[in-house]
């Protein structure tokens, strides 16, 4: 649909309200206003435990397990002073894997919510995640067909179009199953967006089988593949399409339609003249055939460009042409075939990035699959059965290494089997990490993150192993094509009689490989186990009215109300349980009356102001607090603290 302002928009049943948890520790939701305080309230982040060392040069203090629903936890760690400053603004990379709402129903989580609440939910957590990024983060979300298509509309509304980076496709699954009534589905999708369109990832190491291409055919000490000396954009660049005449045949050489050569006249003149034949520049009337290059009439190319020609006589340039071709090492602008072909240019290895950029075709050879994953979670827990949709640790290495560097903050607020957390771990990354069931954090989670601490974790991105030569493999032969030719080989001299058994041990010898493994991870940090507080509201489900639970008690209600008014906590304080500048926070479990009010302004210091929030609040209260302190303000719960709520 189209908005009124010109820009495609995502509508949906909803798309204006707000949802509230209808059951607790399930995605299970209802419908209210925006208004409501239940979907405003910023609940307390509430610490059960810790784990290993907190201190340290990567930050593992700020290792967090929360315990909740993610919007819940989204919220406060980006409104609760306290956990704000460690948050808010200091996320590099938001990876999510929400529910697929594939109308499946997997043990520890359902997985079937209606396209609109679905929606509402993953849009209302991307609002909440925001904050907490850093100008130069991404988010990747994990996802499957059935939501896809629309949340690709939605983190364009949320981010912008401007900011997508790219979809990634996960070959998640390599054999196909035969009982799919259609299609054998092999791939789920990571769709990434960045807060900023200047977002550049991390590049990733470049393969050894890309390195084994480079060779030397003409005996030159440094290996090189063939490359084109010609460039797009022939319509741009007219004074770069031009002739050049061959030493060998004296045929005139021109770059291909559309395409002009890649450096300019003077660069190719020099490298032309490495084959020991002067050249010249001559206007040899060509416009027409260097139009039909450029694109354009005859009228309109770039007149009299001349070419490059041979400045000898031509039987001569050519014996001194094959002359330096037989020697060998050739010029890196040279001629194919022998020299009677058209024009390559040599790229040497040495000159080729350490580094590749990043393809969006992710094969699980390189990442992992389902059932790597799956084994990654048996090695885990082997008496339990574990999700059924873990993601490999080597998917979420990839990921976390384009996104960040050591030291940044991931964030997951769908935990899940806690891949995400574990390998962020191993890395040095800083993370937190939110999940919904109670149930999971206790049985999986914890327990999974604590081995990865201590060192107990022998799967996954533990170790590494590498395939290598036992001796110098042949030159070009990458570990991996010596371990297939000898399979290969094995077969053949099995089917094929007659084969010298010398030479076959001989071919076996040189191209013998052996798996290397290396630890990687071998225990340290620590994290910070919690989980979200109670609600502090209720809702009178015959008139609608909201009021305060029997949750909000002193405690309780202050640590909320001062998290809610971004109050930072002065748990010591005999008075005031926050302060925020010159303002006092004062929460009373009750009403406030005059007494309250002549103690307030007592404990108030030179210039300071009091916010009073209380249960019930008595006019003469409210006077008395104007005369005694002008500035201090008196609210009452629930009403004043969500001033457009309709509540009671």
């Amino acid at each position: 649909m189209k908005s009124p302002k010109g820009r495609l928009e995502l509508t949906w049943m909803g798309k204006d309200a707000a949802l509230i948890p209808a059951e607790h520790g399930k995605y299970d939701y209802q419908w209210v206003d925006r208004a409501d305080p239940r979907a405003r309230e910023v609940k307390s982040i509430q610490v059960t435990g810790k784990v290993g060392e907190l201190e340290g040069p990567t930050g593992a203090g700020e290792n967090l397990l929360i315990a909740g629903e993610s919007a819940d936890a989204l919220r406060s760690l980006g409104t609760v002073p306290e956990w704000s400053q460690k948050y808010r603004g200091q996320v590099k990379l938001v990876y999510i894997d929400p529910p697929f709402n594939t109308d499946q129903a997997f043990e520890h989580y359902a997985d079937a919510l209606e396209h609109s609440v679905w929606l509402t939910m993953m849009r209302d957590r991307i609002r909440d995640l925001k904050p907490l990024m850093v100008e130069d983060a991404s988010i990747w979300v994990h996802l499957d067909d059935a939501e896809v298509h629309r949340m690709r509309v939605l983190l364009d509304e949320e981010f912008g179009a401007e900011n997508f980076m790219g979809t990634v496709i996960w070959q998640k699954a390599y054999s196909p199953r035969n009982d799919a009534p259609t299609f054998s589905t092999d791939q789920d999708y990571i769709l990434v967006y960045a807060k900023s369109p200047e977002w550049r990832g991390n590049r990733l190491e470049r393969l050894a089988s890309r390195d084994a291409l480079y060779k030397s055919t003409d005996g030159d000490p440094r290996p090189w593949v063939s490359g084109d000396p010609a460039a797009p954009s022939a319509y741009r660049n007219q004074l770069w399409v031009y002739a050049i005449q061959s030493p060998f045949t004296g045929e005139l050489v021109y770059p291909a339609k559309g395409r002009c050569w890649g450096q300019n006249q003077d660069s190719i003149h020099a490298l032309l003249e490495e084959w020991g034949v002067p050249y010249k520049r001559v206007d040899i009337g060509d416009d027409e055939r260097r139009a039909l290059i450029c694109g354009v009439p005859v009228d309109e190319v770039r007149q009299s460009v001349p070419a490059l020609m041979v400045d000898m006589d031509l039987d001569e340039a050519e014996k001194v042409a094959r002359a330096r071709h037989k020697q060998g090492s050739w010029p890196r602008l040279y001629f194919t075939k022998g020299g009677n072909g058209g024009l390559k240019l040599k790229r040497y290895l040495h000159e080729i990035s350490t580094s590749r950029a990043t393809q969006t075709l992710w094969f699980h050879d390189d990442v992992g699959h389902n059932r790597s994953a799956k084994h990654e979670m048996n090695l885990l827990f082997p008496e339990v059965t574990a999700f059924a949709t873990p993601k490999p640790e080597r998917l979420l290495e990839r990921i976390i290494h384009i996104a960040t560097s050591p030291g940044d903050l991931v964030l997951d607020c769908f935990a899940g089997s806690g891949t995400t957390a574990a390998v962020a771990h191993k890395m040095g990354r800083r993370w937190v990490t939110v999940e919904l069931q109670q149930a999971t954090v206790d049985r999986f989670l914890v327990p999974r993150l604590t081995k990865v601490v201590r060192g107990e974790d022998p799967g996954g991105i533990t170790t590494k192993k590498e395939r290598v030569g036992v001796a110098e493999l042949p030159e070009g032969v990458t570990p991996e094509d010596a371990q297939l030719f000898t399979t290969l080989l094995g077969r053949v001299s099995k089917a094929v009689s007659g084969l010298d058994p010398h030479m076959v041990k001989a071919l076996r010898t040189a191209t013998r490989t052996k798996e290397e493994t290396t630890v990687q991870w071998a225990g340290g940090g620590g994290f910070t186990v919690a989980h979200m507080g109670p609600s502090m509201y209720e809702v009178d489900d015959e008139d609608g009215e909201v009021y305060l639970s029997e949750d909000a008690t002193n405690g309780a209600f202050s640590k909320a109300v001062a998290g809610q008014l971004r109050f930072s906590l002065t748990p010591d304080h005999p008075v005031f349980c926050g302060v925020k500048r010159r303002l006092r926070l004062a929460v009373v479990d009750g009403v406030a009356d005059e007494q309250v009010v002549r103690t307030v302004v007592e404990h108030l210091g030179d210039g300071e102001k009091a916010v009073v929030v209380a249960k019930g609040v008595l006019p003469e209260a409210e006077q008395l607090l104007s005369e005694l302190s002008p500035g201090s303000r008196l609210r009452k719960a629930p009403e004043d603290l969500f001033p457009k709520a309709t509540v009671k």
